[in-house]
């Protein structure tokens, strides 16, 4: 997606189910009752009973918290480069609760904040971030051929359209030369005009486009289920039902047991706020989606994505959407904050937010008025206080983290990952010396937010910017309208980084 523009969720998101049949197990963990409270992807995709919970202490090498993308992926490259490792996964929920089991479906070869990173690096290192950020989608589809995970991973690339307002082809022009001045050429982002546009995606009133072919579309859930089965076929142990509580010197801590272990790894991302490693470090914003019945082909050749490519619109609203392996329309866009910075798992289908993403979608395919809705859902990405992605490892105490993805995770996550074990194993690699590789701890690295109340201000601030830039472009407001909406967004977006 465009850096700085678009947001996909990643990253990663709660089901049109809200939170019926929920269990509780002994020693007091909640764990939602079916695939079906989480999202359209874990509906689809966990057809087994979750996984057993810790119940002892235990001794390992590496223990990491968290059961999505960024910790299967830290453990499996791990145990891929180090085979005698004893390693452990310990999930709160089940694998694929989070972010990773509710996202867009976006797989990218790309990180948030890519063009401000790499337009402040010498050539020599700006060459080889590029080359790390664009190894994502060939690095994985190896290890799906390898491991045979079928993800319904289709690598068509993505399509960020200019439409509905005469605005947006501005917004696309500036980001298109962001990333030349960042060094991507055209092979990378391709400018598309309006008729190309329209021979693609048939959104309304289309006035240009930027291609990438770095993007492929998956279905998340399939993924992240799928690495968690190849990594205990490697050995790997991963402990369901088991929140991580605290860390303490040499221990990471649970509700059910004491797990032992050298090397201790976050991968928490958006819920990492109860871990005082990360509290304030890494901030917890929410996304929602929606998803139509299947759509007949006829319908489909009025919407275009013959080839399944992903899109977005540059609208303020950070939109994001796919052509489904099932050929749903899957649409989402920017969501909300809970003060205090709170993850959120329950998101109710009355809630008027998933009203306002189905007339948004309306609004750039008028043609699907039709369509039912079939599932809403939505989750908790994490937003770093820098607007970067960060892999972190302390060699004096053994704690590392990898996150701050602002809904990129998707891809992002496995980079990151790589670069974690790296630095774990103390490979001295091009990663290990990455512009996103820090030796040190998470404290001491990352930058914290700021106290509520300010944080809560500032998102509803930006709230009602981006809502109310949104509605002058749409209503073709005059000038002396849209100048100071668009210094007051620019400034926000300099104060958030």
């Amino acid at each position: 997606m465009l850096s700085g523009t678009v947001g996909s969720l990643a990253g990663s998101v709660l089901a049109h189910k809200f939170l019926a049949g929920r269990a509780c197990c002994s020693q007091g963990r909640i764990i939602v009752g079916s695939a079906a409270d989480i999202s359209l992807w874990m509906e689809q995709a966990a057809h087994e009973p979750v996984g057993q919970a810790l119940d002892m202490d235990i001794k390992v090498d590496v223990a990491i918290a968290g059961g999505g993308f960024s910790g299967l992926w830290a453990a499996y490259y791990l145990k891929t480069l180090a085979p005698d490792l004893q390693i452990c996964v310990l999930e709160a929920q089940r694998c694929g609760f989070g972010a990773s089991g509710r996202n867009g479906g976006w797989m990218m070869s790309a990180i948030e904040g890519e063009t401000r990173l790499l337009s402040v690096l010498d050539g020599d290192r700006r060459e080889s971030a590029r080359a790390q950020i664009h190894s994502i989608l060939p690095e994985v589809e190896g290890v799906l051929e390898r491991h045979g995970i079928d993800c319904n991973y289709q690598r068509s690339g993505g399509i960020f359209a200019a439409a509905r307002y005469p605005e947006q082809a501005r917004i696309l022009r500036d980001s298109l030369a962001d990333y030349r001045a960042a060094g991507f050429g055209e092979q990378d982002y391709q400018w598309l005009e309006a008729h190309e546009l329209e021979s693609r995606l048939r959104i309304h009133q289309p006035a240009g486009a930027i291609y990438t072919p770095h993007i492929a579309r998956i279905q998340p859930a399939r993924l992240v289920l799928g690495l968690a089965q190849t990594l205990r076929d490697m050995g790997v142990r991963i402990y369901e039902q088991t929140p991580v509580t605290a860390l303490t010197p040499g221990a990471m801590m649970t509700s059910c047991g004491r797990v032992h272990a050298t090397h201790r790894l976050l991968a928490l991302e958006g819920y990492g706020a109860g871990v005082a490693n990360t509290e304030r470090r890494v901030l917890a914003l929410q996304s929602r989606i929606i998803a139509t019945e299947p759509l007949d082909e006829q319908t489909w050749q009025t919407l275009g994505l013959a080839d399944s490519e992903v899109f977005c619109d540059v609208s303020p609203l950070t939109t994001y959407g796919q052509r489904s392996a099932d050929n749903r329309m899957v649409f989402g866009a920017r969501g909300s904050y809970c003060f205090g910075g709170k993850p959120r798992s329950q998101f109710s289908p009355a809630d008027p937010s998933f009203e306002a993403i189905h007339r948004l979608l309306l609004a750039c395919f008028p043609q699907l008025r039709k369509a039912a809705i079939t599932h809403r859902w939505g989750g908790t990405l994490g937003a770093p206080r820098n607007g970067l992605p960060h892999a972190v490892y302390d060699r004096a105490t053994g704690i590392g983290t990898v996150g701050g993805y602002v809904g990129e995770g998707v891809g992002a996550s496995n980079l990151m990952a790589r670069t974690l074990a790296d630095l774990v194993l103390s490979r001295e690699t091009e990663l290990s010396s990455a512009p996103w590789a820090y030796n040190g701890s998470p404290e001491s690295v990352l930058r914290r937010w700021e106290p509520e109340p300010l944080r809560w201000l500032g998102y509803k601030a930006t709230d009602l910017a981006r809502t109310w830039e949104e509605s002058i472009y749409c209503r073709r407001g005059a000038a002396w309208q849209r100048r100071p909406i668009q210094t007051v967004s620019h400034w926000l977006d300099k104060l958030m980084t």
